[in-house]
């Protein structure tokens, strides 16, 4: 079964059963062991995916939340009790519970670091909503003591389960594209115009929490997608501006630039102003390309039969399991999840980190 979520069909359904059954297709729940049950505690429930991944956990027979922490104790109860699980005052009631195995991070990104590191101290597996952290340094650091912990990690980086994404990072290992020549992603959509963060989750713009605004947010989801398929960037710069005001100083748009360290140029558009978003990847070669227009994928390469762009490619793999039930079931033991590692989550961060650098001085900037 092909199956595609995207961000904005997320939050539509976020705060119902229907974000379970939505994602759920394909994922081999029925292969796992149910009888095996995997404890886990909330630290932190600020982000505006927590609902959402509440409600996918509460699809599996085989998760029990134990512990729910946030700062904010009304939120936390309030997570608590959708979930019929205990809210503890402190995050060390979580993290020293030796029966809870892994922890799910939603808090605001700026309050990731010291979470995180208390979190592998106490060897946590660890499911930490992107982005990694507010800085490179801080993102890096965390990394490293996720690896040195030796515990499981991964982050919400859901478009690495599209059948479309996986069709065409096996047709660029093929050399189907020739020289690849340049790339480019998009991901926006009206939030800031509907008002999305007025209320519940206006840290999200707030850049002093969330390290981002509204180009940083979504944008981060199509970065990962586009390194993911090419590879690290060497330099990078952006103009990220606000364009309502709606949100003080915070950005809602922006278009960065990249060079990869292999020469492939490629462009990101993101944010919150855009009713419209129907071009959402585009990669040109000197042999083939691929553009995803309205959900569907076109292709043309003179290496693959049929390949002629002409109408949509149909001919996709099967979508893996999404990034929360890759989680537990990497936790049971599958070691055949496709888990996004620390580094990577910390790699994603520094390059969004150069593209706000080059917006506020107008250059180039190294990335970290």
């Amino acid at each position: 079964m092909k199956t595609e979520i995207n961000r904005r069909r997320f939050l539509r359904l976020t705060g119902t059963v229907a974000a379970a059954a939505a994602i759920a297709p394909s994922i081999g729940l029925l292969a796992q062991d149910q009888t095996q049950k995997v404890v886990l505690g909330f630290v932190g429930c600020a982000h505006i995916h927590t609902p959402g991944f509440i409600n996918l956990l509460k699809g599996r027979n085989d998760v029990i939340i134990k512990s729910v922490w946030d700062h904010d104790e009304a939120r936390g109860k309030q997570r608590a009790n959708e979930v019929k699980a205990t809210f503890v005052p402190k995050v060390t009631d979580v993290l020293s519970d030796p029966e809870i195995k892994g922890v799910i991070i939603c808090s605001e990104t700026n309050r990731h670091l010291p979470l995180v590191l208390e979190a592998a101290k106490f060897k946590k597996h660890m499911f930490v909503e992107k982005p990694l952290g507010i800085t490179a340094k801080d993102s890096f650091k965390m990394a490293q003591a996720i690896e040195d912990a030796k515990v499981i990690f991964t982050t919400g980086y859901f478009m690495r389960t599209d059948p479309k994404h996986i069709f065409l990072k096996e047709q660029l290992a093929k050399n189907s594209f020739g020289k690849v020549t340049r790339i480019r992603g998009a991901n926006c959509h009206n939030g800031s115009l509907g008002g999305w963060f007025d209320k519940e989750w206006r840290w999200m713009a707030d850049p002093s929490q969330a390290g981002v605004g509204g180009f940083g947010d979504l944008g981060t989801h199509s970065l990962d997608i586009m390194m993911w398929l090419i590879g690290d960037v060497d330099s990078a710069t952006a103009s990220i501006n606000v364009v309502t005001g709606r949100y003080g100083t915070c950005d809602e748009s922006g278009e960065g630039i990249m060079k990869f360290k292999n020469n492939v140029v490629g462009t990101l558009a993101a944010g919150w102003v855009d009713i419209a978003n129907p071009v959402t990847l585009e990669i040109s070669g000197t042999e083939g390309h691929a553009v995803i227009i309205n959900g569907q994928l076109f292709f043309r390469s003179s290496k693959v039969q049929g390949a002629d762009g002409k109408k949509p490619w149909e001919d996709l793999p099967g979508a893996p399991p999404a990034p929360m039930h890759q989680f537990v079931n990497a936790i049971k033991g599958d070691k055949s999840m496709p888990l996004v590692n620390a580094i990577e989550a910390a790699k994603r961060v520094a390059v969004m980190e150069a593209m706000y650098n080059g917006s506020r001085t107008g250059r180039w900037v190294k990335v970290q």
